[in-house]
């Protein structure tokens, strides 16, 4: 697997290359975001590593750009930062993953391996890239929405979030089955970030009248078409 490493600390860098290369991976350092932008564009690495604590430019900022420009590469985040407010904003800028240092490296080998199953899963499921639901239209290839053939911005978390009510489609799911499926969080930490970003949605894709997404009082919410 080639993994692209994001890191300016040396004795990190070192100790994921040493590990990593041991694993079998290839494994490309770069220090700084300006350079993953200015020389790595073009490169299909199949995981990115990234510290959130760079110069200039930081890991999350490095991350919205790279899903602004189309890039979907798996990103497993490294952080010092704890608290689940600093996971959920890494979560919902873009990130796949995130672990706090310090870490086990075995940890962090079952982590890579989760990405690429679910990302090779994902890969393979390709009988249709194109799903139409009256007046909307989801492009599963190219990430791209329109709704009445006009084309509707969503964020990478949106987009992640409509994929997931669509393949749950007259199923019930629950904030705590959202929270873990779109943004990775497996217990309930009270937030209110399902409700807002289920909000986001309506008002992008019901916006001619036509209702998608249905609450389901005290439980959670249903994609119907």
């Amino acid at each position: 697997m080639q993994i692209l490493v994001i890191e300016d600390d040396k004795r990190i860098s070192d100790f994921l290359i040493k590990g990593l290369e041991e694993n079998g991976h290839l494994v490309t350092l770069c220090k700084d975001a300006e350079t993953v932008l200015d020389e790595f564009l073009t490169i299909q690495f199949d995981l990115i590593i990234c510290d959130i604590m760079l110069p200039k430019m930081d890991g999350i900022q490095l991350v919205q750009t790279l899903r602004y420009k189309k890039i979907f590469t798996p990103i497993l985040m490294l952080s010092a930062l704890n608290t689940v407010q600093d996971k959920v904003s890494a979560l919902d800028y873009g990130a796949d993953d995130y672990i706090t240092k310090p870490f086990h490296f075995d940890e962090l080998l079952s982590r890579i391996k989760a990405l690429t199953r679910r990302n090779q899963f994902r890969s393979q499921e390709v009988p249709e890239n194109k799903l139409i639901f009256d007046d909307l239209e989801i492009d599963l290839d190219q990430y791209k929405v329109f709704v009445n053939h006009e084309e509707t911005e969503l964020s990478p978390r949106e987009f992640k979030l409509l994929n997931y009510l669509i393949e749950n489609i007259d199923k019930t799911v629950t904030r705590i089955q959202i929270l873990n499926a779109v943004w990775g969080i497996t217990f309930d930490n009270h937030t209110n970030v399902v409700d807002v970003y289920i909000s986001y949605l309506r008002n992008k894709i019901e916006k001619n009248g036509t209702k998608y997404i249905h609450t389901v009082k005290g439980v959670g919410y249903m994609f119907k078409a």
